[in-house]
């Protein structure tokens, strides 16, 4: 079976030597000259050593080693006029290699005796920021000298070192120089014991897998298991003694990191064979790689291809990995991909993206970004799509307009054929005559197959990702209202996991005029499922409270909802009223999170609310009430659990974090502040939902006045007095007659048509008088459909909508409410005279 890795035996390739570009985490802190002995093995060296100048620079001195070679002695002193291979390379700023040949015939002057005839050598200066600091010596074991890639390995080495002598220049000689420049690196080291799958490991090599030094217990398996699957097999064949050549074998692998990263990693090692004083060993070095590398031979090109399409989940990202595969790779001067959707051509990716370097046609017909045509308007695309083929056509063949100028060199079409069916058409195209050798046509067939494959598998993710998308939009509000005197702002984010829709959920409830709903909640899981209860839920909640009921009601209501549907999933809940005008404030909580606030000063608190049971657990389980006094300035913060808690997150840190982010967060821009507060939360492992309300005030303050109108027979000539008493005392005399006949006929309506106590609620707010009936009946008032000459009743709320400038009914608990606005009349100045 096929992997994603390359192992191959007795070459150091130059690739798992570029380190330092992916390693994350901090290398152990204590020494390890174990480690630096091994690393320094699997790079060509048996020693290493440092010479820094003294002072006046007359003379490079020993300052540190690390390994041993018998057969090659260095001096602690080395003149730097002297013709030794470090004194040379420390004067010209350029390492020096030697191979044995080379060494032995070297200048009589390097007090080096005796010269062994196996022993290579490399002298590498140690320079930074225009500062000669050194020079670093390294001795090889084989007579041929170090390989490319052992030498690039080298030079970064030196480049370490040398950063170190400078940070530490002006003080005394810190121990253990080349270990820590060899950590700086990210190399880490093991030895294996096949017979008994233990494994020596550094603390380098666990942070590279991904594990800690006490979650490792010393076996193999422990670490293979942070692997992915599909490279298990090419990690055993390269482990597994048996399989093992006399030489060193190469491997590079995937790991899966506890917080779900990929990272690639390069493994070198070799066999210890079996002694009289200990069992067979494998011996071992991994360094951490951004990408793997990919080669210049067609297998391991498409072991490349075939990893980086695993990772590729959109289809943008499919067409950008086909563009890597094949536009350099084949020196192609164009690459296009296109999807086939009901006959028609959709291209999703052109390289180069210029519309000039695509033939005419398609410029003529752009549309938005990329041009889409139907197959049957390019009959060469339409005939290898029918057949399934590739179609390679060279310089100077005669094509429809079409495709004239996409490849006049030489025109590759490929077929991408995914389960049965082509997915889409890959066009390969050259400026140049180009000759298609068979290498060539085996890599643009085994392309198309895994392109066309990995295409299947993105249009389904996108589609996927789609309709979850719509999904959850459709279920969470589209925008907040606009509140009198205070902003609210909410932030959703799905879990990158999974569906990506969650059943976290909030709403804003505009209850009248001056008061407010905030709700917040969660349902248990993300998923279709939690997304449907979720919007039940949260069209729940928004009902109940729209018909008046004070918070622990709506509550209440909800939960016996969710406990009478046919599910196992719970919700927690968190709703609060907050009247607008005073700033009282009645918090509800069910199974949630506490709200947190920011005072006008900067403190922040976490509001102590004595809560319920979730949701969905017990049909007649009881929701308290807490009462909490907002001032103006005040920001109200109501956060779910995917905000503050994870499995490497404990909640009250959660809390702890956020609480100090809304402190130092500007509460002059809620929508800063919310981001604030979302912070880099980096890979979620559940939704998050985050609703925030800057209390402000209302600037215009209302006036009430109210009146229980008792079931009198003159009752409606009690309120009319008692409303021309209030208009006087407000003095807003000129809306009497409209505001009078209002209330004469809400209130014969309300005592007519009702059973049960009417009142009667006047509000001057700003230019505009409110009138409110309320009653005991729930149901809204009608207009007549036909009023003619005998009719004898009906036309009193045609008049009362004709005299308002708004008019209407809302439920309230226990009934209804009535109310009309008209307008108070505004004092026009009188002219000015226009006489001269």
């Amino acid at each position: 079976m096929p992997h994603d890795g390359r192992a191959r035996t007795g070459v150091s390739a130059p690739g798992a030597w570029e380190v330092g570009t992916a390693g994350t985490g901090s290398p152990p802190t204590e020494p390890e000259p174990v480690t630096s002995d091994r690393a320094l093995t699997f790079a060509g060296a048996t020693l290493a050593a440092v010479y820094a100048p003294t002072a006046g620079d007359e003379e490079l001195q020993l300052i540190e080693t690390v390994g041993a070679s018998p057969e090659y002695r260095l001096p602690d002193r080395l003149s730097v006029s002297g013709g030794s291979a470090a004194t040379h390379a420390f004067r010209t700023d350029r390492p020096l290699w030697l191979n044995a040949a080379a060494l032995a015939s070297y200048p009589v002057g390097a007090p080096t005796p005796p010269r062994a005839r196996s022993a290579s050598l490399g002298a590498l200066p140690l320079e930074r920021e225009g500062n000669r600091l050194g020079c670093l010596v390294v001795v090889g074991a084989s007579a041929d000298g170090f390989d490319a890639g052992q030498q690039r390995f080298l030079e970064r080495y030196a480049d370490a070192v040398a950063g170190l002598l400078l940070a530490e220049s002006g003080r005394p000689a810190q121990p253990s120089l080349l270990s820590r420049a060899l950590r700086g690196l990210r190399v880490g080291t093991f030895v294996l014991v096949p017979d008994t799958g233990l494994i020596e490991a550094d603390g380098t090599l666990l942070e590279l897998v991904g594990t800690t030094s006490d979650d490792f217990d010393g076996k193999a398996d422990t670490l293979l298991a942070h692997a992915l699957p599909e490279d298990m097999p090419a990690l055993m064949s390269v482990l597994e003694p048996s399989a093992q050549a006399p030489g060193r074998r190469e491997l590079e692998f995937r790991v899966r990191c506890p917080t779900g990263e990929m990272r690639w990693l390069s493994l070198i090692c070799r066999v210890l064979a079996h002694t009289d004083e200990q069992a067979e060993q494998v011996l071992g070095v991994v360094t951490a790689t951004s990408v793997k590398s990919r080669s210049a031979d067609d297998v391991s090109r498409i072991q490349w291809l075939t990893a980086v399409l695993d990772d590729a989940a959109t289809v943008r990202d499919v067409g950008r990995v086909a563009v890597a595969a094949l536009r350099e790779p084949l020196g192609a001067d164009r690459v296009a991909l296109a999807d086939v959707r009901d006959d028609r051509l959709v291209v999703t990716l052109l390289d180069p993206p210029e519309p000039d370097a695509w033939p005419q046609l398609w410029r003529a017909q752009w549309r938005s970004e990329w041009p889409d045509a139907p197959v049957s308007a390019l009959p060469t695309l339409q005939l290898a799509l029918r057949d399934g083929r590739m179609d390679l056509w060279p310089a100077g063949t005669a094509l429809e307009p079409g495709l004239a100028g996409i490849g006049p060199g030489g025109l590759a079409v490929l077929p991408l054929p995914a389960k049965g069916r082509v997915a889409g058409v890959c066009l390969v195209g050259w400026d140049q005559p180009h000759e298609f050798i068979p290498e060539e046509r085996s890599l643009l067939t085994a392309t198309a197959a895994l392109v066309g494959q990995a295409l299947k598998r993105a249009h389904a993710y996108d589609a996927e990702q789609e309709l979850a998308t719509m999904l959850q939009r459709s279920l969470l509000p589209r925008r907040l209202p606009e509140l009198p005197g205070g902003t609210a702002v909410a932030r959703y984010l799905p879990a990158r996991r999974g569906l990506q829709v969650g059943g976290d959920w909030y709403d804003v409830i505009a209850l009248s005029e001056d008061r407010v709903a905030l709700v917040i909640g969660d349902v248990q899981g993300h998923s279709a499922g939690a997304a449907t209860i979720m919007g039940q839920m949260r069209t729940a909640v928004r009902a109940y409270a729209v018909e008046g009921h004070p918070p622990d009601v709506v509550v209440s209501h909800a939960n016996r909802l969710l406990v009478g549907m046919e599910t196992d999933l719970f919700a927690t809940c968190c709703y609060v009223e907050l009247d607008m005008e005073e700033g009282n404030t009645l918090v509800v909580r069910a199974g949630h999170l506490s709200p947190l606030l920011r005072h006008p000063d900067g403190r922040t608190e976490e509001v102590e609310v004595e809560g319920g049971p979730p949701l969905g657990v017990l049909a007649e389980a009881e929701f308290p009430m807490t009462a909490v006094a907002l001032t103006p300035g005040t920001v109200l913060a109501l956060v779910t659990d995917g905000l503050v808690e994870a499995a490497d997150l404990p909640l009250d840190v959660g809390m702890e974090r956020t609480r100090t982010a809304l402190a130092d967060a500007d509460p002059a821009d809620p929508a800063r502040m919310a981001d604030a507060l979302l912070g880099d939360i980096g890979r979620r492992e559940d939704d998050v939902a985050l609703l925030l309300l800057r209390y402000d005030g209302m600037t215009t303050r209302p006036i009430r006045a109210g009146w229980v109108v008792w079931r009198l027979p003159d009752a409606v000539m009690h309120a009319r007095r008692f409303t021309a008493r209030t208009l006087r005392r407000w003095k807003v005399e000129d809306t009497a007659d409209a505001v009078l006949l209002v209330v004469s006929e809400l209130v014969t309506n309300a005592l007519v048509h009702t059973q049960g106590s009417v009142r009667l609620d006047l509000m001057l707010r700003g230019d505009r008088v409110r009138v409110c009936v309320s009653d005991s009946s729930p149901r809204a008032p009608a207009k007549p459909v036909i009023v003619d000459w005998e009719s004898t009743g009906g036309r009193g709320l045609l008049l009362v909508e004709a005299v308002s400038d708004s008019f209407g009914s809302v439920p309230v608990a226990g009934g209804k409410q009535v109310w009309s606005e008209v307008t108070v009349p505004r004092d026009e100045p009188a002219p000015a005279d226009s006489r001269r």
